[in-house]
């Protein structure tokens, strides 16, 4: 009768200190075995974090200003399209999406200035002063040689 007493004793002083325990290896399993499978790899570990670090390094602004811009027939493309969806469709109905629209067809009207040597001034203006640089521009381009219809 004693040894019976001595276990549940046991059991009883024992159980509620294993329990949270099992708890939380079962709830955070997956963290376990990621951490496990880092551990078995450490190279790769190393890798990615170097990685990680040398992209949170990098500006993409410096990045495309070193990058040469697009070929003309690329440029040339988009303005069409971007045309076409700022004068119709669904852009009409939302101002976002017809800024972003109209942000991305100044944008091609930059590089494309910059592949042909016409001067525009685009970037530093806004409201109905760009308006008016922008369909300036558009019939510099188009004297150039560019058809943007």
């Amino acid at each position: 009768m004693a040894l019976a007493h001595v276990v549940v004793l046991t059991v009883a002083l024992v159980l509620p200190l294993t329990v949270p325990y099992a708890v939380a290896v079962a709830l955070r399993r997956d963290e376990f075995r990621r951490r496990r499978a880092w551990a078995d790899c450490p190279a790769q570990a190393r890798t990615l974090t170097c990685l990680d670090r040398d992209i949170r390094d990098i500006e993409p602004d410096a990045v495309l200003a070193r990058l040469a811009p697009p070929p003309i027939e690329w440029l040339a493309r988009d303005l069409r399209r971007l045309d076409r969806q700022r004068r119709g469709g669904i852009t009409l109905e939302s101002e976002l999406l017809l800024e972003a629209v109209m942000r991305a067809y100044d944008e091609r009207l930059c590089l494309a200035c910059e592949c042909l040597g016409v001067q525009e001034n685009l970037r530093p203006l806004d409201g109905m002063d760009r308006e008016i640089e922008r369909v300036r521009v558009e019939g510099a381009l188009e004297a150039a040689g560019l058809a943007l219809r």
